[in-house]
């Protein structure tokens, strides 16, 4: 009897406790906050002392991953004990401050899928009793998931972008032995980086009726697909890939019906999920690429396949000089052969000087010009998008011009577009035209420079100086070849094969932020390095000979010979300003000239050997003041300083304006 009373009085202690709370945490039998309290998005609970779950909503108990009723009456560390040590902690804190504490972050498996993380920013609050007292502690958890893995999720793409560059950097002037191991390598990154099984490269075969494969990586375990045969045994993915389709799909049944043959290719293979990328240079398809997951599914999202298309045109690409390097080198040994049964004729001789002079402008005979000449014969006739990367004064236009005139383009002539030249207002309308009325001044319709290069080829000099906010614009004609004139909303398409040049590091001003890395991407299709002169002083008595010729045709002067101690000199010179420099000071020797061996005066001051010491401005200044201390200042009439420069008095005022030369007094 004693204890059926007992028990009552403790019924009735926990009934009148339960009513304090509730007159506690809805004053005046709050209905809508009940209401919030218990179907709200928040996960609300509240402890006792003994951190005992006295009330908790349906949200946080679904965060445990158990029920309501589970929770009551049982402490943190029974329900949870992955979060129970921070929970405590922190309402410790709470009892011993009595002091709220804000938004701290928790995490914990997710229930439904434990191979996940759930994150939420927790607060704690002091519940005070009628005696003021604290009598429990409230939780609030709001959940901070999304926001956490959209935070990694960007990192991660920022990471996987930096891993693009660093696999692009590495086939810059990579020897050709050394292509194939670099492949590899790229792919055994990305596969890790992706947390994927396996990549593949297939290149066709000579046939074009066989994929073989050519560069692999798999986990351990995995073993490498096997290669088919193209149109046999997967025609609906090859007919796809040979048109220059992405194949992807996350689960077989993303397969569509008439593609049998592939899905029991991938049964065979057990492939959960896979891309197929097709590699493509110069219009046509080499094969594909391959990233494939087995153990598990994984999404393909648009994003990634951007990044992975990247991917597959540096491949691409390095596959093409690859086999461009083996063509050359497969040629000299048949020269090399015909040379040797054919000694007397001298044919391998024969060829050299005519590599040399077939190309219009070009002059040498080094090494380093030759593997840059090659390099044009063996892009000009494609399509392909040509980056000429060099130092000032080397000849990247003159390049260009080369790639143009040998390409089937040939018959139209080459546009250029010097980026530098053109005022930053009127670089747009300049390259893709305007219409009548598109800004003050306007006052006619113009056709832009891509709409003239239509069928032929654009040459962007200094594309480094080109405007950040009209990359975009440039990056679409690349990419599809139309645009719109300013001022309309017409799209106009054309056919242009560009070839840029720069002076500048593209890799350091993407880095700084001021050049755009998907357009350096797409510019540096096939990058072609003009070397200094000074990598090529075998090539002076050639250039110098044909400056005299030049020069000596224009001036009707004839020089018979070139003193040995000035060869010797332009010999030993840096040649900062390059060829340039070189021409400038031969037309200054042909002008000063008056018969016998020509005397070629080489600048000898310390600080104007090196290329950093040295830019054309000061090359240009350094020879107008040579030429006024030889004329003593006098700038008109005869033998004056224009007549000796070739250029009318008020050009040489200008320009010495423009190199702060002060004009000579008296």
């Amino acid at each position: 009897m004693k204890r059926a009373e007992k028990t009552r009085g403790s019924l009735k202690t926990e009934i009148d406790s339960d009513q304090r709370a509730d007159a506690m945490f809805f004053p005046g039998g709050n209905a809508e906050l009940k209401n919030f309290y218990q179907s709200g998005r928040l996960g609300l609970c509240v402890l006792d002392h003994g951190l005992r779950y006295v009330r908790i909503n349906e949200r946080m108990a679904a965060i445990h991953g158990r029920s309501v009723k589970d929770h009551l009456k049982r402490a943190v560390g029974e329900i949870c004990p992955e979060m129970a040590p921070g929970m405590e902690e922190m309402c410790r804190r709470v009892l011993r401050d009595g002091q709220p504490v804000l938004n701290e972050e928790v995490s914990a498996a997710d229930p439904a899928d434990p191979r996940k993380k759930n994150h939420w920013l927790a607060s704690y609050h002091p519940l005070k009793g009628d005696d003021c007292g604290i009598h429990w502690i409230s939780v609030v958890f709001q959940d901070n998931t999304e926001r956490t893995r959209w935070e990694h999720a960007m990192d991660e793409r920022l990471r996987f972008e930096q891993l693009v560059s660093e696999i692009s950097a590495k086939f810059v002037n990579l020897q050709p032995g050394k292509v194939d191991k670099e492949i590899e390598y790229g792919l055994q990154l990305i596969v890790r980086f992706l947390d994927i099984d396996r990549s593949n490269l297939l290149e066709i075969s000579e046939d074009h009726k066989h994929l073989q494969l050519t560069h692999s990586y798999a986990v351990q375990g995995v073993d490498p697909v096997t290669p088919f045969i193209v149109n046999e045994q997967q025609p609906w993915l090859t007919q796809r890939m040979l048109r220059g389709e992405t194949i992807c799909f996350a689960g077989i049944q993303d397969l569509p019906e008439e593609a049998t043959l592939e899905k029991r290719y991938v049964l065979q293979q057990g492939i959960q999920s896979a891309v197929v990328l097709p590699l493509a240079a110069g219009g046509a398809i080499l094969g594909a690429v391959t990233f494939s997951a087995v153990h598990r599914r994984r999404q393909w999202p648009e994003a990634l396949l951007q990044r992975l298309r990247l991917v597959g045109e540096i491949f691409a690409n390095a596959l093409v000089r690859k086999r461009g390097e083996q063509d050359l080198h497969r040629a000299f040994l048949e020269i090399r052969q015909l040379k040797e049964r054919l000694e007397a004729e001298n044919i391998y001789l024969q060829k050299e000087i005519k590599l040399v002079h077939k190309h219009e402008g070009i002059v040498g005979e080094s090494k380093a010009i030759n593997t840059v000449l090659g390099q044009a014969e063996q892009v000009a006739r494609t399509d392909s998008t040509v980056l000429i990367l060099g130092e000032t004064g080397t000849g990247k236009e003159l390049l260009a011009r080369t790639i143009h005139h040998l390409s089937l383009r040939k018959d139209r002539p080459m546009v250029k577009v010097n980026c530098t030249t053109l005022p930053s207002t009127l670089v747009e309308s300049e390259l893709f035209g305007r219409e009548k009325g598109a800004y003050t001044g306007a006052v006619s319709r113009q056709p832009g420079r891509f709409e003239v290069a239509d069928g032929s080829t654009i040459f962007l000099d200094e594309i480094g100086d080109l405007p950040l906010e009209l990359q975009p614009k440039l990056l679409r004609v690349l990419q599809e070849g139309q645009f719109e004139r300013l001022g309309s909303s017409r799209t106009i398409r054309v056919n242009v094969r560009v070839i840029a040049a720069t002076n500048r590091d593209l890799a350091k001003a993407v880095a700084a932020g001021q050049f755009r890395e998907d357009l350096f991407y797409r510019l540096k299709v096939f990058p072609i390095t003009v070397p200094p002169l000074r990598d090529c002083l075998d090539d002076i008595p050639l250039l110098v000979r044909a400056f005299v010729a030049e020069f000596g045709e224009t001036m009707g002067k004839r020089i018979e010979s070139i003193s040995r101690k000035s060869m010797e000199a332009m010999g030993r010179y840096a040649w900062p300003g390059n060829i340039r420099e070189l021409r400038n000071i031969i037309e200054y020797a042909m002008i000063m000239s008056k018969g016998g061996p020509l005397g070629v005066q080489v600048p000898e001051h310390p600080e104007t050997s090196t290329p950093s010491h040295l830019t054309m401005e000061d090359v240009q200044r350094r020879h107008i003041l040579d030429v006024l201390k030889k004329t003593r200042g006098r700038i008109k009439g005869v033998s004056g300083a224009a007549e000796l420069l070739g250029l009318k008095p008020s050009t040489l005022y200008s320009r010495m304006k423009k190199l702060g030369i002060a004009p000579p007094r008296g």
